[in-house]
């Protein structure tokens, strides 16, 4: 299985996985991109895996389904494009043989999904959407802090070797803000320097990993007391993990 960032937009990313014959994408809000890499590469598109609502997530639904009759899965309780498959929290689906698991991780928009899959003689990979960015997370659009930070401690509870699929290239800007909150992170540095190097080269910073984004990301590190303390400079009224959850993304939000 070959997995594939399609860039899209500005920052965006419409992950691909195939066999080298039939193909699955992730969150495609243009549909064109797609269509080129499926006759590149002579693809078949199967499925159509939607994690919310969000139009440069959904934009290139209705065409491809058009062009190539791909089943669309998507969430339960959020506007979707007609017609899907609704998938709720613990749902299975089985795109291209593989099985993915149906997560709902709130916060971001109210009916959020992500989707993990085992891939056969491979690490799992995590369609997150814009739940989990590398270093960061999405904004709260529909969610409340507890929802969110419920949602990114399950995520991280995955198994470290998942390849986390973020929708967006945000990489190098979350960097800067998770320095400011550890600036003696040595992870964090290092991380700097390799996504610094990509980004040269034209290259995707993605996919990261549940692993590499625990010793990272400072919204799944507010647990630990050098987290709070910092934002506590911020707000020392922060005295609880969501409280210091709610400071950090607001800090980020003016950052």
């Amino acid at each position: 299985m070959k997995l594939i960032p399609i860039p899209a937009f500005n920052d965006n990313y419409i992950w691909m996985l195939h066999d080298e014959r039939r193909a699955l994408v992730v969150d495609p809000g243009d549909a064109q991109p797609v269509l080129a890499a499926l006759a590149r590469d002579g693809l078949t598109l199967e499925s159509i895996l939607v994690t919310h609502h969000h139009g440069d997530h959904t934009g290139g639904v209705e065409v491809l389904r058009q062009n190539t009759g791909a089943q669309v899965y998507g969430p339960a309780a959020e506007r979707m494009p007609e017609p899907l498959q609704r998938l709720g929290d613990g749902d299975t689906i089985t795109p291209l043989g593989l099985r993915f698991e149906v997560l709902l991780v709130p916060g971001h928009t109210a009916g959020h999904i992500a989707y993990w899959g085992q891939i056969p003689d491979a690490d799992p990979v995590l369609f997150c959407g814009d739940t989990l960015f590398s270093a960061g997370c999405g904004r709260l659009f529909e969610g409340t802090p507890g929802q969110m930070l419920a949602s990114l401690t399950r995520l991280a509870a995955l198994p470290e070797a998942t390849r986390v699929c973020c929708a967006h290239e945000y990489t190098l800007g979350s960097l800067r803000f998770a320095l400011a909150v550890e600036p003696d992170n040595t992870d964090l540095q290092a991380y700097q320097a390799r996504a610094r190097t990509l980004r040269q080269q034209l290259l995707p910073t993605l996919p990261s990993s549940i692993g590499l984004e625990k010793a990272v990301n400072p919204f799944l590190r507010t647990h630990l007391p050098k987290v709070a303390h910092a934002v506590q400079q911020i707000d020392p009224n922060a005295d609880d993990p969501v409280a210091v959850f709610a400071t950090l993304r607001t800090w980020k939000d003016k950052f």
